[in-house]
């Protein structure tokens, strides 16, 4: 039997949720991908094994985000009522960019198509950029926080007439660590792109075009160095929120400091996971090797992991107010009841097993490298 106290459940499904979420923003790699398509494609053949290696996967990733969005609804309905509340337009434009990310893969070779296989390419790279872009805003809200108020009934009132869009448009010091975080996913996305591209095309079907992809992951993973640089260092610096023992809410200078310093094992995932994300970069642009999408991906999950927990544990508000602060949300206030939290946790009991076919269903999608025999097909993307 299940036997864990109200807070543990509370703590063990912000883990859960924010694993999911670091595995999507490893997911990330088909996004990212497809905003390299004009960089690194020179002809159509190259396009099609591009776009059809990253078809593979590009239900993967929306099944991951549709998972990360469940989890995070079933266990923190609170926090999702409030931030569709208060950042309404973010969340729909990141649903739009994904709608049109399955329209492209759907109808970019359909016999009839009326617009072109450009428009729907423009299409990808929408969803690969402005996407990933606005994801990583509303990830720093985490950090920044949201213009919202909450009533006695738990009623949102967002004050900002752009409905979370202020997340990036707004002139702060907010919006800048919002944007660097953005970019850096957008960037982080298209060096996966071109390390799981490497990987999954086969050798010898176009020794041009994996010379560029290789230029390419070596090129952004450089672009995103600065990006994370102002993102490590605003988390070092910027002051956060703390959980009084009287549950109000207060500032606290160097707050997300001193969770790391609470929290030394989140120190070191952030640290493997930038070490990781070197070596495959490093190793790919270095040598012929095609397996730097694991290096890679782990540092993506690791950094991701540590990105997620951060603003929610050592009594941490995980969505501040910046207009009324006793109205922030934490683990403790925004999460469903223990019953519903305990019920949860017998159904995780199965979450190895659902891992264990994912990875299975991917093996077999991956036994066999794409060629251009594959794509030549009717059915290819």
């Amino acid at each position: 039997m299940i036997n864990l106290d109200y807070a543990t459940l509370q703590h063990l499904w912000w883990l859960l949720c924010s694993v999911v979420g670091a595995l999507f923003l490893f997911m990330n790699f088909v996004q990212g991908g497809q905003t390299l398509l004009w960089q690194v494609a020179r002809t159509d053949k190259e396009k099609n094994l591009i776009i059809n290696s990253l078809g593979r996967k590009w239900e993967l990733t929306f099944t991951t985000l549709v998972l990360f969005g469940g989890a995070l609804f079933a266990a923190f309905p609170k926090f999702y009522s409030t931030s569709f509340g208060s950042a309404y337009w973010v969340w729909m434009l990141i649903l739009y960019t994904f709608v049109l990310q399955a329209v492209s893969y759907e109808f970019r070779r359909k016999s009839g198509n009326l617009y072109g296989s450009k428009v729907y390419e423009l299409f990808l790279f929408i969803n690969g950029s402005v996407g990933i872009l606005l994801i990583g805003a509303a990830v720093g809200t985490f950090f920044t926080g949201s213009n919202f108020i909450l009533d006695a009934n738990n009623a949102v009132t967002c004050t900002s007439p752009l409905r979370g869009l202020d997340a990036a448009l707004s002139f702060s010091p907010y919006s800048i660590f919002n944007i660097c975080l953005g970019v850096f996913l957008v960037l982080n996305a298209r060096t996966l792109g071109a390390l799981y591209l490497i990987n999954n095309i086969a050798p010898g079907e176009s020794a041009e075009l994996e010379a560029r992809l290789r230029a390419a992951c070596w090129q952004n993973a450089r672009w995103s160095l600065p990006f994370l640089g102002v993102v490590v260092l605003f988390l070092l610096l910027m002051p956060g929120f703390v959980i009084g023992e009287d549950g109000t809410i207060a500032r606290q200078n160097f707050k997300y400091l001193r969770n790391l310093f609470a929290n030394p094992w989140l120190l070191l995932l952030l640290l493997a996971g930038l070490a990781s994300g070197a070596h495959g970069v490093w190793h790919t642009f270095k040598s012929a090797s095609t397996k730097g999408i694991w290096f890679g991906g782990l540092g993506t999950v690791l950094i991701g992991l540590t990105v997620l927990l951060l603003p929610a544990y050592n009594n941490t508000p995980f969505y501040p107010s910046r207009v009324d602060l006793q109205s922030s949300l934490t683990i403790f206030n925004a999460s469903s009841s223990p019953y519903t939290l305990t019920v949860m946790t017998y159904v995780a009991l199965f979450i190895p097993l659902v891992l264990a076919y994912i990875a299975y269903v991917w093996y077999l999608m991956d036994r066999g490298k794409i060629r251009e025999e594959d794509v030549s097909e009717r059915s290819a993307y």
